[in-house]
């Protein structure tokens, strides 16, 4: 923004704030009756809710609230303590849960004994009013927009079941053995929706939320200052009182602030800039938690288990035993409420549009196989995103490949276990192209990604990059190249190699057997130390003249044998041309067969000068 453009636009601007300013209470009360939250997404307190701990002139006796933590609390002097968890100024509704003691059962049980008739809070006179309705058996409801339940904590006797009727709902709808107990029982109200007409259609939600919470709706009636009031937030303005003139005022900007800021005009553009950040920050990440919400939206909520910010630190036990880190997440070690080990994996500070959250639910959430990672639940509450997985307790393949990543000996990796490894990893992979309703197509198979249970059976993990398409589809598109450096098909760095589709992730199935049969790591394609040796023209070479590569194993000949054919099906895989390479089928059948008579493939690489370039 130009800086003169902005202070220009101040000094115009400054004889219209003064006149608002019309008295100094006024002014004194825009100074010390500032809004407050308990919670960045708690209700905003402001007149005529004041906190307890601001002074009385903030708001009326009636309407003082109080923090507990990060709830807002309404101590009422009937129902007792109660959580607020909307307040419409403009409507004068405020949501609440009553607090019930552990020994009630059931928070109902208070609003329906409660008479407010003669209270300042009463029950709003709307279309929204329920009807609790006492039956002697379960059912289910046919039009169930209209009748929700039941919710057996109303009463002991277990052949007791309680339902919320609304005002259109039929009696032809309910067993000839019900009978209506209470009426005018409200449900929350929610005028954040696009459509206040959309009662039906989550009328159940909120009716259950009154079975099960206790929530419900009551409106506040005051003075003619609450009437005074309420024009104020119809024109979009806030609510001031001066107790000089005992009377309430629209809030407008104080002038005196706007001049100190001013005269401090480089605070002034640091404050502005910080602003501007924010906003575009929380802009960005509003539309991405829109994103993901319509995704969990249309997902459903059969498996996995979504579970709150609260309850995920619960389950790390505040994210106390960090099992490793990279990128922009952190994995930590928990346990379910039924004792089963889990690993949690922490998005953070993504940069991304909330993809890598969405692919990993969207791909491996639904689908489950011997050889891919479970996704048991996830949170997802704004930023504060979490995938939680079945808890691989003997961690990556990488570890056992490479002698230098962690002391753990490469004795472990014997040929026959080898073998099996690459099996289950294939296996795997074969499930994902071929045996889901739609191709997953994984694009980062790689050690790292190939996590090991206590058996020591290989599971594909972190869908982050992953891609959905059709069964029948050949070829993808993607805008740019994804993947890890070493593991990556020629295809996706250029198509002259070819269309990317799912024999990009044959390539990288090639590329790690060759790593796990040499021991080595698959070194940059361009090389340019002339000491280093591209380690598919170094095992290829081998291969071709017959000779062995040094291994840290004693093997029978038998075992030499079956790691030579091991590693021609890793090189049929990684043919740079994507029509030579077999598909994960093909591969699950070489492996599963005796090795025995595979031809050697034409050499899998090209030259130096032709190899892809480094992004």
């Amino acid at each position: 923004m130009d800086s003169k453009f902005f202070v220009g636009l101040l000094l115009v601007s400054l004889p219209t704030y003064e006149s608002y300013l019309k008295t100094a209470s006024e002014e004194d009360f825009l100074r010390t009756c500032s809004p407050h939250r308990c919670h960045r997404d708690g209700p905003e307190i402001r007149f005529p809710f004041r906190l307890s701990i601001h002074p009385p002139s903030c708001g009326e006796p009636e309407m003082q609230l109080r923090c507990s933590g990060d709830d807002t609390i309404l101590d009422h002097h009937v129902l007792g303590s109660c959580k607020v968890t909307t307040i419409y100024y403009r409507h004068r509704i405020i949501n609440i849960i009553p607090l019930v003691e552990p020994s009630v059962q059931c928070p109902l049980q208070k609003l329906v004994s409660t008479n407010l008739a003669t209270d300042v809070y009463k029950q709003p006179q709307s279309s929204q009013l329920t009807t609790l309705v006492r039956c002697s058996r379960d059912f289910i409801p046919a039009d169930p927009y209209s009748i929700a339940g039941p919710a057996s904590c109303l009463s002991n006797n277990a052949s007791q079941f309680w339902y919320l009727a609304s005002a259109d709902a039929y009696i032809s709808d309910l067993p000839r053995d019900c009978m209506a107990v209470s009426k005018g029982i409200p449900i929350p109200f929610n005028y954040d929706k696009k459509s206040l007409n959309n009662y039906r259609s989550d009328f159940r939600e909120k009716a259950n939320r009154v079975l099960n919470f206790g929530e419900t709706t009551f409106t506040w009636q005051l003075n003619n200052i609450t009437d005074a009031c309420q024009q104020c937030e119809y024109k979009g303005q806030h609510c001031g009182f001066s107790s000089q003139r005992h009377q309430a005022f629209c809030q407008k900007h104080d002038m005196k602030y706007i001049i100190r800021i001013a005269a401090a005009f480089v605070v002034l553009l640091l404050m502005v800039a910080t602003v501007l950040y924010l906003s575009l920050k929380s802009r960005y990440n509003e539309e991405i938690n829109m994103k993901v919400e319509m995704f969990l939206k249309a997902y459903g909520t059969s498996k996995p288990t979504r579970y709150t910010f609260p309850e995920t630190k619960k389950i790390t036990r505040r994210f106390k035993d960090k099992l490793g880190q990279g990128g922009f997440r952190s994995v930590y070690k928990g346990e379910l409420p039924n004792g089963v080990p889990v690993a949690v994996k922490m998005l953070e500070n993504s940069t991304g549009q909330g993809e890598e959250f969405i692919n990993e639910v969207a791909t491996i959430g639904l689908i489950h196989h011997a050889n891919i990672v479970r996704l048991l639940g996830f949170c997802s509450e704004g930023t504060r995103r979490a995938l939680i997985y079945e808890f691989m307790p003997n961690d990556s393949l990488e570890k056992y490949i490479f002698s230098h990543v962690s002391n753990i000996s490469r004795q472990l990796l014997q040929p026959n276990k080898m073998l099996d490894i690459a099996l289950g990893i294939a296996r795997g992979m074969e499930y994902l192209h071929q045996g889901c309703n739609q191709r997953i197509l994984h694009f980062d198979i790689k050690p790292h990604n190939i996590l090991l249970d206590y058996n020591f059976n290989p599971k594909i993990s972190d869908f982050g990059l992953a891609k959905l398409c059709a069964r029948d589809q050949s070829i993808v598109t993607l805008t740019a190249a994804r993947g890890t450096m070493g593991y990556i098909a020629p295809e996706l760095y250029s198509r002259n190699f070819g269309g990317v589709s799912y024999k990009s992730d044959v390539y990288s199935f090639g590329m790690l057997v060759l790593e796990m049969v040499s021991g080595r790591r698959n070194s940059d394609p361009n090389v340019e130390s002339q000491n280093e040796v591209y380690l598919p023209e170094w095992i290829y070479e081998k291969v071709i003249s017959g000779q062995e590569w040094e291994l840290a194993l004693e093997m029978t000949q038998e075992e030499k044998e079956k790691m030579r054919q091991l590693t021609i099906v890793a090189l049929w895989c990684i043919q740079w041309n994507p029509k030579n390479r077999p598909s994960m089928t093909k591969v699950v059948n070489m492996l599963t067969g005796r090795l025995q008579n595979l031809q050697i493939p034409p050499k899998p690489f090209v030259s130096s000068e032709s190899r892809p370039p480094v992004p």
